[in-house]
Parts: structure tokens; sequence; C-alpha cells
């Protein structure tokens, strides 16, 4: 039967990820039917705040539902493909480095809605501005997903599997790379007893360089200048720690020879 709207949604799935994609489609008015996840508790968390049934057991799902999005890592996936029949369904999961494909035993309306955004669970956040990258078996799964999340954001683009694989990888490198040399950082300040708020400011500042074009022409810092002298000094700060001057010493060519 050809559905022409999502009305009603089951998340497989009760992380991060599931938890706001659930809230930002029940503020909208979207049923959200059930929650499964192996973790009863964690099921049951996230139900009570989408009026939602928990269950913590596949045989319970319910096969009713006219969408169901599994927010699951990417070795769940793969596991749900082999049990998970959903023939009447429209079926998505939300990773950013696993094929459509997978879900194609599941369902023959399938698809993606990745975000490349990161999502922690109690942390408010603008469903608005949510940047989504979605992918679909055909034009009738495509106008079934811009129907269901165009209520949260119009913020949504089109991207093949190819174009998904290197977007995740650039999102990762802008936030879990810029999130791993922000806490060295952190580090280096708290094991010297300084305070690492006072970097907060610089922080904000470089994020919102993002907005004002090419982000190599506004590049600066001693390597950038070419200034021999500090990153000796800096070198040498750094002796005792050889990954983070490895490190530092990659990063620093890196800029040069850009």
């Amino acid at each position: 039967m050809r559905k022409t709207s999502i009305k009603d949604v089951t998340f497989i799935g009760s992380g991060n990820v599931a938890t706001h994609l659930a809230l930002a489609l029940h503020s909208t008015g979207v049923a959200i039917r059930q929650v499964l996840s192996r973790e009863y508790d964690h099921a049951a968390l996230l139900a009570s705040r989408v009026g939602a049934q928990p269950i913590n057991r596949p045989e319970l799902l319910k096969n009713n539902a006219d969408a169901y999005i599994l927010a699951v890592n990417d070795d769940a996936l793969y596991d749900l493909a082999l049990d998970l029949r959903l023939p009447d369904a429209l079926v998505l999961h939300t990773s950013g480095s696993t094929p459509m494909a997978v879900l194609k035993p599941i369902s023959r309306c399938h698809g993606v809605v990745w975000s490349p955004q990161t999502f922690v669970r109690d942390f408010a956040m603008d469903y608005a501005r949510l940047p989504l990258c979605i992918e679909a078996d055909s034009l009738q799964s495509e106008e079934l997903i811009v129907g269901l999340f165009g209520r949260i954001t119009h913020n949504i683009h089109r991207l093949d599997f190819e174009q998904r694989r290197w977007a995740h990888l650039a999102a990762v490198m802008v936030n879990n790379f810029s999130n791993a040399i922000n806490a060295l950082a952190q580090d280096l300040m708290l094991q010297r007893g300084l305070d690492f708020s006072m970097l907060q400011p610089l922080a904000e500042a470089t994020t919102k360089k993002i907005n004002l074009g090419p982000l190599w022409p506004q590049q600066t810092g001693p390597a950038a200048r070419h200034d021999e002298k500090t990153l000796d000094a800096q070198r040498r700060l750094l002796a005792d720690q050889p990954q983070l001057l490895e490190l530092y010493n990659l990063l620093t060519d890196i800029i040069q020879q850009r």
C-alpha cells in the first residue's frame, strides 16, 4: 500500500541520536509508538518523554508503525538486517558510514537520515537549524523522508553513499578531532595549574570564523608566520610528550605546506 505521509514512528535504539530525533518528531505531533532497547531502563527513559511504549525484546516489536528509525551502531544494523522484516514500513538508519542497502532485506521502502551534528542526550538543541543528510531507495521513499523530517528542519541535503562517507569523514575532523585537540590543550593547562576557561573566547572566535569564508586564508599562529624561533621553543616544551610533539610537528608541517 502506498503511503503518502508518516504519522507514527517506532525507534530502535535509545541513545543520543534516537533521543533527539524522537523528541524533535514528537514536538511536531508525530506519534512515537515504541522504543526498543536492549536495556529496558534506557528504553523507558526515552519512552516516558515521548509517550511511547518501552520494550527490550525484538519479539515485542509491533509491525504496524508507518516508519522505523534504526538509531543503533553500525554492527547492530547488520544484525537487525538478519532478523527484522517490516515490508510495509519506511525503514531508516542514521549512520554516516553504512550503505543504505543494509536495510534492503528489512523493507523495500528504506533510506538514511544522518546528521553531521554531535548529539548529547540532555543538551538542548535548535532543531530548526539541524542539518540532515538523506538518501532513499526511490522517489516515493524520499518524499516520505522529506515530509517527515521537513517538520523539524528545512536544512535537508540529498547525498548518496559516496558523498555521505566523505561528509562523515569531514565531520569527524571538525568535531571529534578538534575536540581531542582541545582536550589535549586542556590537559596542558590543568597540568600547569592554569584556568582553561581563559581560552573559551578563543575557541568561540575560531568557530565563528567558519562564517567568514575559506579557512586557509584565515590561518594564523607561529606556523603560518614561519616563526621558527617560537616553533622551536614550543617543541622544547613538548620534549617529554612524544605523541603530542609528533602531532604538533605534523600540524605545523601541514599549515606551512598550505
